[in-house]
């Protein structure tokens, strides 16, 4: 089970690592969780270089992708051949989940026909201009595809990723992890009471 998260040069660090360190929290040996980024390194908005761990075909061929936010996601969706290699993106046999700009990513692939999203403020006169409807809230999915709005609002989508992957309670194992000590039960029960409306029973996938 392959789990990518489509990091650009200009990322936000907190989209794409928060989610990298809660995915590998779950502790599946079937599970890897990969940056992919178009390039060997990618700097982020803030300076921290980091290395991908898979190609944006690799993401592409993956059973759950995130689009992460940064300040150059304009660009992205401006370059042809990284679209070129992103409409192999497909809900129909993948997870998709997209954090603030990367919504935007997500819109211009046309993934998002008719599916309100959520974003940043920043992005979302760009995901509106994309004719898709913002929702003022932190996260939303429909099917396979997620949304999520904010930067902490990114273990939101892990949170999403792995119930739909191993069970909600995996999720709840994995966010253990992670939380302020002394709030366990209020950081998992905000994140499950966000999630949880989006999960049915029928949904679960299998890792393999």
């Amino acid at each position: 089970m392959h789990i990518a998260i489509l990091t650009f040069e200009g990322y936000n660090e907190l989209d794409s690592l928060i989610a990298l360190g809660l995915l590998n929290r779950v502790k599946q040996p079937e599970l890897r969780v990969t940056i992919a980024s178009p390039a060997l390194t990618v700097r982020s908005m803030n300076g921290v270089v980091i290395e991908s761990m898979a190609t944006l075909e690799e993401a592409c061929a993956a059973d759950a992708v995130i689009v992460g936010s940064g300040s150059r996601t304009r660009e992205v969706v401006e370059d042809p051949a990284i679209m070129a290699v992103l409409r192999g993106l497909d809900p129909a046999r993948q997870l998709l989940a997209a954090q603030c700009s990367g919504t935007l990513v997500l819109a211009r692939l046309g993934l998002l026909n008719g599916v309100p999203a959520c974003t940043d403020r920043t992005s979302k006169p760009w995901v509106v201009a994309a004719g898709v409807e913002v929702l003022n809230q932190p996260f939303y999915a429909r099917d396979n595809v997620a949304t999520a709005g904010g930067c902490l609002a990114s273990h939101y989508l892990a949170t999403w990723i792995i119930a739909r992957l191993a069970g909600p309670e995996a999720a709840e194992e994995a966010l253990a992890y992670v939380v302020p000590v002394g709030e366990k039960e209020e950081y998992i029960g905000r994140a499950m009471r966000n999630v949880g409306p989006y999960l049915r029973s029928d949904q679960a996938l299998t890792l393999r």
